[in-house]
C-alpha cells in the first residue's frame, strides 16, 4: 500500500520520464532517417551540379522509355538510359546558364517547324506546314490530358509533347555550344607544321637492348608496401566504385532421369494406344496414325499428342534429326522408331512414305500477279479471283499450243528476271524456289504443266527437264518436351532449402563440396548491375549484396529465371575509393617488376658506348632506319616512344645514357639525321587536323564536363 501511495505521489514525474523516453526513441529514429525528414532519400534520384533530378519526374520518364523500348527491355535498362539523358541535360544546362545560351520564342517556332513540317497532321491542303494545325493539336493534347493522341507512328500526351519541345530546344543549344567549341579547336599553321615534322623527320639509330625478360620474375620481390606505393602514386588509375564479390550454388528445376524415363514409358504406351496426351498438335497424330481428320474422334485417346506440327513434305536425310538420321532414313513405310531423345525433346517417328525425286529441274513459267501479292507493283489491278481466271485461261492456251508460251511470257509475266529467257529457269535444286513452285517441279514429270499459287501470284509452270535422282522421305514425329515433374520441382526446393540451412552452421564451400555442388564465383558486381553471369537477371540479389546490413559471409536464397533457386554468399565487400592491393596486384605486378628490373639492369651495366654495353651484357646491337616521332616503332623492339624521343634529342653520332623502355633498358646512338623538307604551305594539313579534332570534340568535351561535374547518384535506392 505504501508503495502504491508513493507511485501516486510521483505520477507526474513518472509520466514525464515515460514521455521523454518515447520522445528520445522517436527522435533517434528521425536522426537515423534524417534523409526522410529532409525529403531527400525518397524524392531525389540524383543531384548534378546542385540541381536535383526528382523521383516522380524521373520515374515517369522511365515508364515512357520502357514502353518505347518494348517488352524485351528491363526497367533497369530503361532507368539507365533516362539517367544518362538527364545527367547530360543537367551537365549541359550548367554550361548554357554560364554562357547565357537560350532559345528564344521565334527560334523555337522555326525549330518546331523544322522537326514537324513533314507530318501530315500539321500540313494544309497543298502539303505546306500550317502553324494553326500545330497549335490546335497541342491545345487538344492539353485538353484531353492525360489521354494520348496519335502523331505519325507515335502515341503521346501533353507531357510527352512538352518533353519533346524541351529536347528540341536543348538540341539547338547543344549545337550552338559545340559549334563554338569546334571553332576553338581548329589547328593553326604552326601546329600543322609541327605535326608534319613529327611524321616526316627521321633518324637512323643503332641500339643495344637488355630485355626485362633476362631477369626471372622469381628474383624480383614485390611487397604489399610496393603495391600500395604504386597505387598511391597513380591514384587516378586505381579509383574504383563500390563492388561486391559473391559465390553461388544453383539449383535448377531441370527434368530428372526419372522424368525422362516416365515420358519415354508414356510414349511406349502411346504406340500401344494406352497413353493420353494433352496440349499438342492434332495434325501430327492424324499423320502418325494414318487416319483422316474426320476419323479423329475414333482416336480420342491419341489426339493432341505432339508439341510440334506435322510437316507434310518430303525431305532429304540432312533435314532429319542428326542423332538418328541414318536409322530414320532407312525405315520402311509404316515403321515406327523410338522413343529417342533429341536435345530436350523425346520423340517417336513413323515413316509415312519414301520416294525418289530429281536432284535438279529445268522449267519455264508465266507469273500472273494480283493486288496484295508479294512484289506486286502499283500497276497490278487484278484481284486474286481475276488473276486465277487469267492463269487458267493461259494454261488452257499453252496446253493446246505450247509454242505460244514465250509469246505469253512477254505479254503477261511479271517475273522480270525470266522474261528475256522466255520464262525459263535453268537447272536448279529444290531449295531455290518457293515451296509450292518447288513441289510442282520436283513432284511431277517432265512435260507436265499446271497452275500453282504462291505468294507472288499464280505460276503457269511447264517442266522442261529433270536431272539425277535422290531418295526423300516423309515422316510423322510425335515430339514431347521433357519437363520437370511436380515431384522433381519439390525435390529441387528441398535441396536448396537444406543447403541454405546447412551453411548456417558450416562453411559454404565445405557444404557444397560435401554435396558435390558446383560453386560459381562472380566478382566485381556494381551497385546498379542487373545481370549475374550464369543466372541472368538478378537485380534482387545485387540489391541484397549492397544493403547496409549485408556483410561478408552472409547468404540468401533467390529464385532464378526459368525455374529453380540460387543460394548466394557475399565473399568480399569493396568500398568506393582506391583499389585494395590484393585486387590491384594482378594489373600492377608487371609494371612494378619492370621498374625494379630496370634498376637491377642499370646496376649491373658497365660501359659508356653501345659496343661496350653489348659486349659487357652479351647482347647484340641492332640498326633501325627512318624512325619517326609520329610512329615511334624500332626494328626488332617494337613500339618504344621513350627511346625514340631520347634519340630525337641527340646530335648526329651522339650516344645516349641508359633508357628505361617498354621492353627493356636501351642505349642508343644516332647514325643519321634526316630533317623533313620544308613545305610552302601547311594549310591542307591544318585543315585535316582541324577536321579530326572537330569530329572528336563533342564526345571529349562532354566526357570532360561530366567528369568534373558534381554528381550524386542515388539510383540504387530506387531500383
Amino acid at each position: 500500500m505504501a508503495v502504491l501511495n508513493k507511485i501516486r505521489q510521483r505520477s507526474l514525474f513518472l509520466i514525464l520520464i515515460i514521455a521523454l523516453a518515447l520522445f528520445s526513441f522517436v527522435l533517434a529514429d528521425l536522426f537515423k532517417n534524417s534523409d526522410a525528414l529532409l525529403g531527400t532519400a525518397q524524392d531525389i534520384v540524383a543531384t548534378v551540379n546542385g540541381k536535383n533530378i526528382t523521383r516522380i519526374d524521373f520515374m515517369s520518364k522511365v515508364e515512357n522509355t520502357q514502353r518505347q523500348l518494348g517488352p524485351g527491355a528491363t526497367s533497369t535498362q530503361a532507368m539507365n538510359r533516362v539517367y544518362d539523358q538527364e545527367v547530360r541535360r543537367a551537365v549541359m544546362n550548367t554550361q548554357f546558364e554560364e554562357l547565357g545560351l537560350s532559345v528564344e520564342q521565334d527560334q523555337m517556332k522555326d525549330l518546331i517547324k523544322q522537326n514537324f513540317s513533314t507530318y501530315p497532321e500539321f500540313q494544309n491542303e497543298v502539303g505546306l506546314f500550317d502553324e494553326n494545325k500545330l497549335t490546335e493539336f497541342v491545345a487538344n493534347l492539353k485538353a484531353i490530358y492525360p489521354e494520348r493522341s496519335v502523331l505519325g507512328n507515335f502515341q503521346l500526351n501533353y507531357d510527352d509533347w512538352v518533353n519533346s519541345e524541351s529536347s528540341i530546344a536543348i538540341g539547338a543549344q547543344e549545337r550552338t555550344y559545340y559549334n563554338m567549341v569546334k571553332a576553338g579547336v581548329n589547328a593553326t599553321l604552326n601546329e600543322a607544321e609541327v605535326d608534319y615534322l613529327l611524321e616526316n623527320s627521321t633518324r637512323d639509330i643503332k641500339y643495344v637492348q637488355i630485355p626485362y625478360s633476362t631477369i626471372n620474375d622469381s628474383l624480383v620481390d614485390v611487397s604489399k608496401s610496393d603495391i600500395n606505393t604504386y597505387i598511391n602514386n597513380n591514384k587516378a588509375q586505381f579509383e574504383v566504385e563500390a563492388s561486391r564479390d559473391i559465390v553461388f550454388v544453383e539449383f535448377k528445376e531441370a527434368p530428372s532421369l526419372d522424368d525422362e524415363t516416365d515420358l519415354k514409358s508414356k510414349l511406349v504406351e502411346f504406340i500401344t494406344g494406352k497413353a493420353v496426351f494433352e496440349n499438342g498438335k492434332n495434325d501430327t497424330i492424324v499423320a502418325f496414325r494414318n487416319v483422316k481428320e474426320s476419323s479423329l474422334e475414333n482416336y480420342v485417346n491419341y489426339t493432341a499428342a505432339s508439341d510440334v506440327n506435322y510437316n507434310d513434305a518430303f525431305v532429304k536425310k540432312s533435314a532429319l534429326p542428326s542423332v538418328v538420321a541414318d536409322t530414320l532414313f532407312n525405315l520402311n513405310a509404316g515403321d515406327v522408331y523410338g522413343p529417342y531423345k533429341d536435345g530436350a525433346i523425346m520423340k517417336l517417328t513413323r515413316m509415312v512414305a519414301a520416294k525418289q525425286v530429281p536432284d535438279s529441274a529445268k522449267v519455264r513459267h508465266i507469273l500472273i500477279p494480283y493486288m496484295g501479292a508479294l512484289s506486286a507493283g502499283p500497276d497490278v489491278t487484278q484481284t486474286l479471283e481475276q488473276a486465277k481466271a487469267t492463269a487458267d485461261s493461259v494454261l488452257a492456251i499453252v496446253k493446246v499450243n505450247r509454242s505460244k508460251f514465250p509469246e505469253l511470257v512477254t505479254a503477261l509475266s511479271s517475273d522480270k528476271g525470266s522474261i528475256d529467257k522466255g520464262g525459263v529457269y535453268d537447272f536448279h535444286p529444290s531449295t531455290q524456289m518457293v515451296k509450292p513452285f518447288s513441289d510442282f517441279e520436283f513432284q511431277n514429270k517432265v512435260g507436265d504443266i499446271g497452275v500453282v499459287e504462291a505468294q507472288y501470284g499464280f505460276h503457269i509452270i511447264e517442266i522442261l527437264a529433270q536431272k539425277g535422282s535422290s531418295k526423300v522421305v516423309k515422316v510423322a514425329t510425335i515430339a514431347r518436351e521433357i519437363e520437370a515433374s511436380t515431384e522433381t520441382i519439390d525435390n529441387v526446393f528441398t535441396e536448396a532449402s537444406k543447403f541454405e540451412l546447412a551453411v548456417k552452421d558450416a562453411f559454404f564451400q565445405d557444404i557444397a563440396k560435401e554435396n558435390k555442388y558446383t560453386v560459381k564465383p562472380v566478382n566485381g558486381i556494381k551497385v546498379l548491375d542487373e545481370q549475374i553471369p550464369g543466372l541472368g537477371s538478378q537485380r534482387g540479389m545485387v540489391k541484397w549484396a549492397f544493403e547496409g546490413e549485408t556483410k561478408v559471409g552472409d547468404f540468401k536464397r533467390f529464385t532464378i529465371p526459368g525455374g529453380g533457386y540460387a543460394v548466394a554468399q557475399v565473399t568480399k565487400v569493396s568500398k568506393k575509393g582506391l583499389m585494395d592491393p590484393e585486387t590491384a596486384s594482378a594489373s600492377v605486378l608487371g609494371d612494378i617488376r619492370k621498374e625494379m628490373k630496370a634498376k637491377m639492369i642499370r646496376d649491373k651495366v658497365t660501359g659508356t658506348t653501345i659496343d661496350e654495353v653489348s659486349k659487357n651484357q652479351s647482347r647484340p646491337t641492332t640498326n633501325s632506319a627512318a624512325v619517326n616521332m609520329k610512329n615511334p616503332t624500332m626494328t626488332g623492339a617494337g613500339l618504344e616512344p621513350m627511346v625514340v624521343g631520347v634519340a630525337f634529342g641527340l646530335k648526329d653520332g651522339e650516344t645516349s645514357g641508359l633508357i628505361d623502355g617498354e621492353r627493356g633498358v636501351y642505349m642508343v646512338t644516332v647514325s643519321n639525321i634526316l630533317e623533313a623538307s620544308k613545305l610552302d604551305n601547311f594549310q591542307a594539313m591544318a585543315n585535316r587536323l582541324s577536321t579530326t579534332r572537330s569530329s572528336a570534340a563533342q564526345t571529349k568535351v562532354y566526357n570532360a564536363l561530366k567528369e568534373t561535374a558534381d554528381i550524386e547518384d542515388n539510383r540504387a535506392s530506387f531500383y
